[in-house]
């Protein structure tokens, strides 16, 4: 099985990432309101690259079952309903809604795996359910990370060795890996001690806290806390409901 993975979207062509299985990792903050939205009931998530997409697509539907979600430089877009914090897509403002949704870094990585056969949104708080999916479904598979505007992000690669370690459970033999993928799994072992303080010491993470985002960082840092898979299907994210209940007691052993 061949691992490929891309610290940035940037890195990733479209075409190399047509029909074939896509993660995306963006832990600050994309994958996890993703993942936390879906779990509290929204209908689907619409990624999109741009604000003008955004609001282009949200002009042709029902505008009462419609919210626009998104930032830029981590803060809400002007006229959007929502920002991208996941403390933000709670039950009661999500329900039964279709999100539009854009953010500086996650969205375009999404944009770029549109083709892709398979693409799941992982972060540290559903990186067990995407493991699994994995595991059950064994073929070459992309890790695409989000990065920070164009540039790597520590935390990102951190994820991305993580979900590497636990699916091979410190055996890595069957698995042809390329050079970023063997630097995932490097910076996992360097930093995976305390995912937590990693977080907040990332670039990324200490500008959140400057804007005034510090508790997301703590929401995006646990693991396995929201055990769903958020699957691509035609141009929207929605729940893969079968392996989200078969998976719900069902974690990979830790090494």
């Amino acid at each position: 099985m061949r691992v490929d993975l891309y610290f940035t979207p940037h890195q990733a062509d479209e075409q190399a990432l047509r029909e074939r299985t896509v993660v995306v990792i963006d832990v600050l903050r994309a994958s996890t309101s993703i993942a936390t939205a879906l779990r509290n009931g929204a209908r689907e998530v619409i990624p999109v690259p741009t604000v003008e997409s955004a609001v282009k697509i949200s002009a042709n539907l029902f505008g009462d079952i419609t919210l626009l979600g998104g930032e830029r430089n981590g803060r809400m877009i002007e006229g959007f309903h929502l920002g991208n914090s996941p403390l933000e897509y709670s039950e009661e403002k999500v329900r039964g809604k279709s999100i539009i949704f854009s953010t500086t870094n996650g969205s375009l990585a999404m944009a770029k795996a549109r083709y892709a056969k398979e693409m799941v949104v992982c972060g540290f708080v559903n990186l067990s359910v995407v493991v699994n999916f994995l595991i059950q479904n064994p073929r070459d598979f992309v890790v695409v990370c989000a990065g920070s505007n164009g540039m790597f992000s520590l935390e990102d690669a951190v994820c991305a060795g993580m979900l590497l370690q636990k699916m091979f459970n410190g055996r890595p033999e069957g698995y042809e890996l390329s050079d970023g993928a063997h630097a995932a799994l490097a910076l996992y072992k360097g930093f995976g001690k305390s995912i937590q303080k990693m977080v907040m010491n990332t670039e990324h993470g200490l500008y959140l806290q400057q804007i005034g985002f510090g508790d997301d960082l703590k929401v995006c840092a646990g693991v396995d806390t929201v055990p769903v898979l958020p699957l691509l299907d035609g141009n929207v994210i929605k729940l893969r409901r079968d392996v989200e209940k078969r998976d719900a007691d069902q974690t990979p052993a830790s090494s």
